[in-house]
């Protein structure tokens, strides 16, 4: 079976088409996230509960560093198996819950979603098919508005759900300064689109096996990148923060060993580039994505970013890279062996 050229992909067409997705939703739901925001800021909740599986999931992983950085409120993920399988009671009240979809289908979602509301949670839906289980199990929807996807891929659904979760919590803390970081975002993907990540593409199409490393709003980007080494380009990948895989997996990294950090402008990135340099000094290969493009940088975005918006420009650019990886790798991105878009796990 022939391949298509890497940007007749629908992978790549999807991924190019976020910014737009993403100028439009913030748009479109200005009304329904300034008048959820209102509702928590006239009763905050007493913690914030996450649900999602796949890329949704990872989505899950910045909202809870998103939503503590920003808004100081606990934010824990669920297992959706603890309704659906165990058939657990659980003690929400007072809480927020946040499920997030593309399809809105998979039945353990909407199954703890529904024993979410049951138990005095305010259950809020994040998905893409409004027209939805798990919409109509939701008192709030917010649509991600990413348009039809048909990649198996997810991307550009994952990166309208990083927006959707930044446009929530700027307007819930109503912060300017974020709020004005966000808007600018799409425009930020348009000047990053372009830039070279062909680093990455010749130091993996060969490889067996790789870290992906991010740390605090950035571990997600890591998560996000990992996946889709698996399911797109065939590359085995695991994900650790930055500081966890000294916790042992750095054990691993010695010499010609891969590995991929992402970083954004905060706190966490001198201690991300600290392990990028130890790694690079043990011979390893390290390919560095951060904004500002610091020494040591093989994948350039050009220019700094808001450290919360950073992951979606950064991203963005991964899959680009990705899709051109799984093809010289002799994968279709768009047709990964044995999976489909819409899982629906019980």
């Amino acid at each position: 079976m022939s391949l298509p050229q890497p940007e007749d992909t629908l992978m790549f067409r999807e991924a190019q088409e976020a910014a737009d997705r993403i100028a439009d939703q913030l748009q479109r739901n200005a009304a329904a996230v300034e008048a959820l925001g209102a509702r928590l800021r006239s009763a905050p909740p007493r913690f914030i509960v996450t649900c999602a599986r796949g890329s949704s999931d990872h989505a899950a992983t910045f909202a809870k560093y998103l939503f503590e950085t920003e808004l100081g409120i606990t934010t824990a993920s669920a297992s959706p198996s603890v309704s659906s399988v165990y058939e657990a009671a659980q003690r929400l009240e007072g809480a927020l819950f946040v499920a997030i979809s593309q399809s809105g289908k998979s039945p353990d979602l909407v199954s703890h979603a529904r024993a979410a509301a049951a138990a005095g949670a305010h259950v809020v839906a994040l998905v893409n098919q409004v027209e939805s289980p798990l919409a109509a199990a939701a008192h709030t929807v917010i649509p991600l508005l990413a348009g039809i996807e048909r990649s198996v891929a997810a991307t550009k659904s994952y990166l309208c759900s990083l927006s959707a979760l930044l446009h929530i919590a700027a307007t819930w803390k109503g912060s300017d300064t974020l709020a004005q970081a966000l808007h600018a975002v799409p425009s930020a993907m348009a000047r990053a689109w372009n830039a070279d990540w062909s680093p990455l593409v010749e130091q993996l199409t060969g490889a067996r096996n790789l870290f992906v490393l991010g740390r605090g709003l950035g571990l997600a980007a890591a998560q996000e990148a990992a996946l889709k080494f698996k399911e797109a380009t065939g590359l085995h990948a695991e994900a650790f923060s930055a500081a966890e895989v000294r916790h042992g997996p750095m054990a691993l990294v010695g010499a010609d060993f891969p590995v991929l950090v992402f970083a954004q402008n905060d706190a966490t990135l001198p201690g991300t580039l600290a392990v990028a340099r130890e790694f690079r000094e043990r011979g390893a290969t390290v390919l560095v994505a951060a904004p500002g493009d610091p020494p040591g940088t093989h994948l350039p975005l050009g220019g700094d970013v808001h450290p919360a918006c950073a992951p979606l420009v950064t991203v963005r650019n991964f899959y680009r890279a990705a899709n051109a990886l799984a093809l010289r790798r002799g994968h279709n991105p768009d047709l990964p062996p044995h999976l489909n878009k819409v899982t629906e796990t019980v």
